[in-house]
C-alpha cells in the first residue's frame, strides 16, 4: 500500500464496527418445517381419517352424550347407537337412567315443636340434560341437599300425630305428605333439569330424648280412647237391655231398680277384671 491511500476500513483490527461496538451473538440454525411437495401431501388424509375418527361417539343405552363446540352448547345425542359428531369437540357423558337415594336421617321440630327424626327415599331422573350440564355445578349433589331441604321444611309444617284424627300429620298422613314432599323437592331441581319421580318417607320417629315420654302420652291415649268406646258401647247396651224388659213386659222396674240395674252392668261391662257371679238363692 503506497503512501497517502486510505486505510480499508477493520483492516488489522478486531473491533466491531457498530453501535457502540454492540455484536449481535446469535449462529444460523436448521428450522423444523415440512417441504410441501407430492410427498408433503400424503398427510392430509391422515389428518382428515384422525379428525373423522376422533369425532365417532359410542352412546349406550339409558346414556345420552352432551356436545360442546368451541365453548359453545351445540347438542345432545341422546340415542343409543353410534354415532358421528362435529369434530374438534368436547363430549360429556351423562347418565339418563332412573337413580335413587336415602336422605340422612334428620332432626327436626314438627309443627308442635316436639323433636322427630325423619328421613325420605327419592326416585329422580335427568330429564334436561344441558341444564344439568350447564346451569349446576354437580347436579347428584344439588339434588341431594335440595332433597334434604325439602324435607326438612315440609316436616316442621307438619305435626307428628294428630290426636283429633281430623288433620294431616307425618304419622297418620304418609301419603299426603310424600305427596307434598315430591311436589317441593321437584320445584327446587328443575333448575337442574331434574325430573322427580317418586318420593316416600323411610324413617319417622321421635327423637331418643323425648322417645319414651311420647310413648307413655300415645299410651294414655290408646287407653282413654279405648275407655270411650267401651263407655259408648256399654251405655248403649244398657239403655237396649231396658227398652227390651219395658215393652216385652218381662218385669216391671221402678226408677230405682232402674238405677241399681244399670250401675251394675255398667260396673260389668267396663270392668277390667271379668265379674264373678252371685247367685242369691234366698226366699221371701
Amino acid at each position: 500500500m503506497s503512501v497517502g491511500e486510505p486505510e480499508p476500513v477493520g483492516a488489522g483490527t478486531s473491533e466491531p464496527v457498530g453501535f457502540s461496538g454492540a455484536r449481535v451473538d446469535i449462529r444460523q440454525r436448521r428450522a423444523v418445517a415440512a417441504a410441501l411437495g407430492l410427498s408433503g401431501w400424503l398427510w392430509l388424509p391422515a389428518l382428515i381419517a384422525i379428525l373423522v375418527l376422533t369425532s365417532l361417539v359410542i352412546v349406550a343405552p339409558g346414556q345420552a352424550s352432551v356436545v360442546q363446540f368451541f365453548g359453545r352448547y351445540v347438542g345432545t345425542v341422546g340415542g343409543a347407537g353410534f354415532w358421528w359428531v362435529l369434530p374438534l369437540t368436547i363430549r360429556r357423558r351423562i347418565s339418563v337412567r332412573v337413580r335413587n337415594f336415602e336422605t340422612d336421617h334428620l332432626k327436626v321440630n314438627d309443627a308442635d315443636g316436639n323433636p322427630v327424626e325423619i328421613a325420605a327415599i327419592v326416585v329422580w331422573q335427568v330429564a334436561d340434560t344441558a341444564k344439568s350440564t350447564y346451569a349446576v355445578d354437580d347436579y347428584r349433589n344439588f339434588v341431594s341437599v335440595q332433597a334434604e331441604s325439602a324435607l326438612r321444611h315440609v316436616a316442621t309444617t307438619h305435626p307428628y300425630d294428630d290426636a283429633s284424627g281430623t288433620g294431616t300429620s307425618l304419622r297418620g298422613s304418609t301419603d299426603l305428605v310424600a305427596a307434598a314432599l315430591a311436589r317441593e323437592v321437584a320445584a327446587r331441581v328443575s333448575v337442574a333439569g331434574v325430573e322427580i319421580v317418586e318420593v316416600r318417607i323411610s324413617h319417622l320417629a321421635y327423637a331418643p330424648e323425648i322417645a319414651q315420654a311420647m310413648l307413655r302420652r300415645q299410651q294414655a291415649d290408646a287407653v282413654v280412647a279405648a275407655r270411650s268406646r267401651i263407655v259408648e258401647g256399654a251405655v248403649g247396651m244398657v239403655e237396649l237391655a231396658l227398652t227390651r224388659l219395658s215393652e216385652g213386659g218381662v218385669v216391671t222396674l221402678n226408677d230405682e231398680t232402674k238405677a241399681s240395674m244399670v250401675a251394675n252392668l255398667m260396673v260389668v261391662l267396663c270392668g277390667d277384671q271379668p265379674p264373678s257371679p252371685i247367685v242369691n238363692a234366698s226366699a221371701r
